[in-house]
């Protein structure tokens, strides 16, 4: 890959001369990094959102779930169009389109819960993600490319480590603005039913989510104009030469390491997303801690998820990125499967702490795809973001898992499943080999 003819700075690696830091479009990464923390936010707002929804809609677990096949499916939707604009305009075209998108979506959280109804929030969700899909389409194969090829991996997940303090954010701020802290048990609906005032409750229940959701659609707006009035490099991809020569699509089918780098990231994202999604009914189910509580305990597996993104950015100074990766998805083999066969609290503990070792792993998964597509490389990314319905997919499939009588527990068995193949990914299926498949 190639990028503008700026020298770098920062040594990433003692004495191998690779920087990691690109020297005079710093302001351009940091812009960039802060949609990292942005995209974040409402990514973990959903996990809040499916535990709301099911009380203030009283709704099922497999229909609380919906949330994130609309959110994802957004993703889905809006890659492949994203990367083909950016292809004609650029990466700062899909930087402030998708801030745009991004803060209609939000906006439109107010009309919804105004008219109390789920199918529009479910659109307004969809809005949202299209417009992340844009961001992400974006801003992961910029910051890979803008800089050092060498340590595009661990550019990336140094950018990729602020998405987790997003994350915190959003579940930070379900937990206080969005929980009410009221949870009725069957005999106070009952009771409320018969006098006529529960219909009230579910509403007040749903105006809670228009306060967070209005100011994150302003701060987009308003990161919108400042990426509008800042210059940012052309960005080149290797043998992007002119105008003309942006890369063909059927080509990336010769590529076997992109194509099991789409299926890695379909599965890493639906992982992640089931294991958020779920991860305070989790709490609930075999804690019996109230909602806040288990929104907190929500917030510190996000906190976890964080430092593991800085730590292993660090880690990957000495240890090879697909190798450390490997190491951790059979660390989470291992903590799923206790958490599957002994759902208690020392399997939540082990629930807790597989987003440490997921830190890493999307980023990784993304830079190893990306590696050596040459012209390929804006389309090919945007494959990979399409990848991100496994969060549509696998979350739903672990709520019919739960509601067959398996309970929370077995539906984990999703995720294990994820992280054995990803294992396989990271030993075998990472190394880039260029060959046409079909022969």
């Amino acid at each position: 890959m190639q990028v503008s003819n700026s020298p770098a700075v920062s040594n990433s690696k003692a004495g191998s001369g690779h920087h990691l830091f690109p020297a005079g479009q710093l302001l351009p990464f940091v812009l960039v990094t802060v949609l990292f923390f942005l995209w974040g936010i409402p990514n973990n707002l959903n996990d809040v959102l499916i535990r709301q929804f099911m009380k203030s809609f009283a709704i099922s677990r497999f229909q609380a779930g919906l949330v994130q096949s609309a959110f994802y499916m957004g993703y889905f939707v809006l890659a492949m169009p994203a990367a083909l604009i950016m292809r004609k305009a650029g990466y700062k075209s899909g930087f402030v389109t998708g801030l745009l998108l991004f803060a209609a979506g939000c906006f439109l959280m107010w009309p919804a819960a105004l008219m109390g109804r789920y199918g529009f929030f479910l659109m307004a969700l969809f809005v949202i993600a299209s417009g992340l899909s844009f961001l992400e389409t974006a801003s992961n194969p910029f910051i890979a490319q803008l800089g050092d090829p060498d340590t595009s991996e661990q550019r990336l997940n140094f950018s990729q480590a602020f998405n987790p303090i997003g994350a915190i954010s959003g579940a930070l701020i379900g937990t206080v603005f969005i929980f009410s802290g009221i949870e009725l048990s069957p005999s106070e609906i009952a009771a409320q039913k018969s006098q006529g005032i529960y219909e009230a409750y579910l509403r007040t229940e749903t105006l809670r989510v228009i306060k967070p959701y209005l100011f994150l659609g302003l701060v987009c707006v308003f990161w919108a104009l400042i990426i509008l009035r800042t210059k940012f490099p052309a960005i080149q991809s290797e043998h992007e030469q002119s105008a003309e020569d942006h890369g063909h699509f059927g080509e990336l089918f010769r590529y076997r390491h992109f194509l099991l780098a789409v299926v890695a990231q379909f599965l890493y994202v639906g992982a992640q997303v089931g294991t958020w999604s779920y991860f305070i009914q989790y709490v609930q189910e075999y804690t019996h801690q109230p909602e806040k509580v288990a929104g907190y305990f929500l917030t510190g597996t996000l906190a976890a998820f964080g430092v593991g993104r800085f730590f292993s950015a660090y880690l990957m100074r000495t240890v090879a990125p697909n190798v450390l990766m490997g190491i951790y998805s059979v660390i989470n083999i291992v903590l799923v499967s206790i958490g599957v066969l002994h759902p208690s609290w020392f399997g939540l503990w082990c629930i807790f702490l597989t987003s440490f070792f997921m830190s890493l792993m999307f980023p990784t998964i993304f830079a190893l795809g990306l590696k050596g597509l040459g012209p390929n490389t804006k389309i090919g990314g945007s494959l990979i973001v399409m990848a991100i319905i496994g969060g549509a997919v696998l979350t739903p499939m672990m709520g019919l898992i739960s509601e067959t009588g398996h309970g929370i527990a077995w539906a984990y068995a999703v995720p294990l499943f994820s992280y054995i193949y990803i294992a396989f990914y990271s030993f075998m299926g990472s190394k880039p080999a260029a060959r046409t498949l079909s022969t």
